[in-house]
């Protein structure tokens, strides 16, 4: 309804009358349009701005949805200790690529008399060959210890997987307990609600009343401790996710959906596969190769010269052919190999532990087997 304003000081009465109704029609003039131009779900959608395209993204983003194995994956693409393994396997590439190399050759010169009439020059070339296997040696100690930073990484890399597999159930496990706490609160709201009618009708005693708000409050603080843990939870698997999927508000899973557990059969074969039994194997290995290194240097190396020896004084050019072997009369490198035949034997000990700490702890995960 419009109204206007009477004014006895004009002709017409009414001030603001010709404007009031010059809106009212063109109101009913858009209203009139064909197909309905202001009905309702009629109104064509803005075109949103890059402020709001930016929004809309961002909500996206956070309502996506984070799998298992999208988990791992980042997992395994944001753990520090991960990378620092990596670049570790990276760099025994180096150890195998110089323990490969063979010694340089010396080139060496010497000058008698510096006289011109009278003067001696010498130059020799120096060629070390390496005896007993060094090389060989050196070069298995080296991919030994390649294979163990590669079993290193793989150790870690299961360890991680294992850890983030926990984190996620942990996470849909507390997202399950606060749905449940939710449902608990809009029940004991309901309870209180119809105790409160009940009351006010006259049918129960307001003791009944005091009791359903008690009953209600006591659910309440459960739903609180259930968004506690759930928040934990999440922000624990995104420590382990590296902190990307903090943008993930929705975890792909249900809690009793749990992997199953392999037969004691099938565990038992996969044992001597395990990467702490790798690793324990590959350091028996690496201790075994450097014991062989050391042995190998207990053998003296042996350097062959040749050369020339221009003498001015007799103006002739004399040959120099020369060898060189170290004398092991005092180091016999007898204390290195002491030291890697004991921790040859400490590796051998570790391997040993830790063979049987895994068939434990299958005897426990199947104790009826």
């Amino acid at each position: 309804m419009f109204k206007g304003i009477f004014d006895p000081t004009k002709s017409d009465g009414w001030r603001g009358h010709r404007r009031i109704t010059e809106v009212a029609c063109a109101v009913l003039a858009l209203l009139a349009l064909p197909g309905g131009a202001f009905a309702q779900g009629a109104v064509p959608p803005l075109s949103p701005t890059n402020s709001d395209a930016a929004s809309q993204g961002a909500s996206a983003a956070s309502t996506s949805v984070l799998s298992l194995s999208k988990a791992i994956s980042l997992a395994m693409e944001g753990n520090p200790e991960v990378a620092a393994a990596t670049r570790q396997y990276e760099a025994t590439e180096g150890q195998v690529l110089q323990g490969r190399a063979r010694p340089n050759p010396e080139l060496a010169y010497s000058l008698e008399d510096t006289r011109a009439q009278t003067r001696t020059q010498t130059w020799q070339l120096n060629l070390p060959l390496e005896l007993g296997g060094k090389r060989a040696a050196r070069t298995k100690a080296a991919e030994k210890a390649r294979e163990q930073a590669q079993a290193e990484l793989s150790e870690l890399k299961a360890t991680v997987r294992a850890n983030v597999v926990a984190a996620y159930f942990d996470a849909l496990t507390a997202k399950e307990r606060l749905s449940l706490a939710k449902d608990s609160v809009s029940l004991a709201k309901s309870s209180t609600d119809t105790v409160g009618k009940r009351v006010a009708a006259g049918k129960v005693s307001p003791v009944e009343e005091t009791k359903a708000k008690v009953a209600e409050a006591g659910v309440r603080v459960e739903l609180a401790q259930a968004a506690s843990e759930e928040r934990n939870a999440l922000t624990r698997l995104s420590a382990l996710l590296g902190n990307k999927g903090t943008a993930f508000a929705t975890l792909d899973g249900k809690a009793d959906v749990l992997p199953t557990l392999p037969s004691l059969a099938d565990l038992q074969s996969l044992v001597s596969s395990a990467p702490a039994i790798v690793r324990a194997q590959l350091e028996v290995d690496r201790r075994r190769a450097l014991t062989e290194l050391e042995q190998s240097k207990r053998v003296p190396d042996v350097t062959v010269s040749v050369g020339v020896q221009r003498s001015n004084e007799t103006q002739r050019n004399v040959a120099l052919i020369g060898l060189s072997v170290p004398l092991p009369v005092f180091d016999r490198n007898q204390g290195n190999l002491l030291e890697a035949l004991k921790l040859e034997d400490k590796a051998r000990d570790v391997d040993f532990h830790a063979n049987l700490t895994h068939h434990f702890h299958l005897n426990l995960t199947h104790p009826g087997s």
